[in-house]
């Protein structure tokens, strides 16, 4: 720490500026008119008090020594924060742009003043370390004559492919899609993580050896046993894809869509792919139901596209703007973040839920007697179309914390419903049936402390065992998970092999 007092000095917080709203929605490119290198970058690193314990490594999944880059950024060396940043991080620059930044929400300063800008930092480094030359393809310099299939091309199966790529095995990512990426690719819009970044990594792995297999869908172009049988090891990083439902009067209505279904479309069509769905909000009146990360991307995302309308629903209270007392630091407390979406536009409306969708006259005759009670004004056009969504207001009462109020019901217009209410767990119905594995409680693929299976030879990171989660951890298990299989590799070979992959080199893994 070059200024002790460096955090006395600077005491407000600076962010990066946004591009005028009536500008950016016209575009699908970033919504930050400047990068993280500004005048002020160097100033803003030195606001960090190098603190004897820590606890923004503590609150990163990744264990990113943060104090000693922030401190290199202060001065401005560049390279050698470059390298102390990827020791322990794969791909700050998706980090550094779409993490909520659980480690400003640990950092001591936050106590008493606004957090130091930890993920400006992280992504400032990332990006001049590409801008100077430094990023560079690392491949080993011996190779075994071990293979491993990595399934799923997202943040956890990259950063578990490269780990152990350059650990000296062969390793081939398959991806479903058309693109690699995963949920980066086309589940994020282009607004908030441009596609480039995720290309130009590829390009680096593509040099260090690590091959990639798109447009092939394990359990249907290549059985899961068969690809078993063909590698020494297999990890299955597909994520978690199965959306939960809403089981509401006016489900099967024409326009009722998971957020996951019309969100890739839009990307696709960007980069002039051909859409799947083929949903578009152009012209509607949308209404997002689930106000987190997903509702937000849905939002800015119909915005662009045009939409009349968007309403995003909420059934939980509006965030509070301080930490709140059952949060105490340094967790992660749940606070009000506007997001540069909600800053667009659109109407966000918290203790909300949904009662039923608006339908057809033929739908209606659908409605159970049970139901009738709640599907009062459940007529539409004659088409089955959905026209619009019954609402009330929740409270907490004698019921529970979502009290539905008693008249506070209304319709709103909807000719395009976006369901975003998060997922239940991966979709394992072909790795269950043809490489059986078990499956935890919750449906997640089960595993031990070391990332393996109930299979041999199989193991599992990131969301498809874990749950829905960040990226950052994503990326946190693929390191983990990549050492582990290192570890049963070189115990299946007396063989000398190449340094492999640390235990130190796993991230601090903290408590779910």
């Amino acid at each position: 720490m070059g200024d002790p007092r460096g955090f006395l000095k600077v005491r407000t917080r600076r962010e990066l500026a946004e591009r005028p709203i009536e500008e950016r929605i016209k575009d699908w490119f970033d919504v930050h008119a400047e990068s993280g290198l500004q005048p002020w970058t160097r100033e803003q690193a030195a606001r960090c008090m190098d603190c004897g314990t820590p606890f923004c490594m503590t609150g990163c999944p990744l264990g990113n020594v943060i104090p000693e880059w922030n401190d290199l950024v202060r001065q401005g060396k560049w390279e050698d924060a470059y390298n102390r940043l990827s020791q322990t991080s794969n791909f700050p620059e998706f980090t550094g742009r779409i993490c909520p930044a659980l480690c400003e929400q640990a950092c001591v300063l936050g106590i008493h003043q606004p957090p130091t800008m930890i993920k400006n930092d992280e992504v400032t480094i990332i990006d001049q370390a590409w801008e100077l030359g430094y990023v560079k393809p690392l491949p080993p310099q011996r190779l075994t004559d071990q293979t491993v299939a990595v399934v799923g091309s997202g943040p956890a199966g990259l950063a578990v492919a490269q780990q152990l790529t350059r650990a000296g095995h062969t390793v081939v990512v398959y991806e479903k899609d058309d693109a690699l990426g995963g949920l980066m690719r086309y589940g994020i819009p282009n607004f908030k993580l441009e596609k480039g970044l995720i290309d130009r990594r590829i390009e680096q792995m593509e040099a260090e050896g690590t091959r990639f297999r798109t447009n092939v869908e394990i359990g249907k172009d290549i059985s899961w046993d068969e690809l078993r049988d063909r590698y020494d090891a297999v990890v299955v990083a597909i994520g978690s894809r199965v959306p939960r439902d809403m089981k509401i009067p006016g489900r099967e209505l024409d326009g009722i869509h998971f957020a996951l279904d019309f969100l890739p479309d839009a990307t696709r069509r960007v980069f002039g792919v051909k859409p799947v769905n083929d949903i578009t909000a152009k012209d509607k009146h949308v209404v997002v139901i689930g106000g987190g990360d997903t509702g937000s991307d849905c939002l800015g995302t119909s915005i662009r596209q045009g939409a009349k309308s968007v309403t995003v629903l909420q059934i939980m209270p509006k965030e509070p703007t301080s930490r709140p007392d059952n949060q105490p630091w340094p967790t992660f407390a749940r606070l009000y973040q506007k997001t540069t979406s909600m800053a667009e536009g659109g109407e966000y409306l918290y203790n909300t839920d949904s009662v039923n969708f608006v339908g057809s006259e033929e739908e209606q005759s659908k409605v159970t007697i049970e139901d009738s009670a709640t599907a009062e004004g459940f007529v539409a056009d004659e088409r089955g179309h959905v026209t619009g969504l019954k609402i009330v207001n929740v409270a907490p009462g004698e019921n529970g914390p979502f009290t539905r109020q008693p008249g506070t019901e209304r319709v709103i217009p909807a000719d395009l419903v976006l369901i975003s209410v998060g997922f239940l767990h991966p979709d394992t119905t072909t790795l269950v049936d043809q490489l059986p594995v078990e499956l935890d409680k919750r449906g997640n693929i089960a595993r031990n402390d070391n990332f393996v299976t109930s299979q041999d030879g199989v193991f599992v990171c990131g969301d498809a065992g874990r749950g829905q989660s960040l990226v950052v951890w994503a990326i946190a298990e693929g390191r983990s998970c990549a050492a582990a299989v290192d570890e049963y590799l070189s115990s299946e070979k007396t063989s000398e092999l190449p340094a492999p992959i640390k235990a130190s080199d796993r991230p601090m893994m903290l408590p779910r």
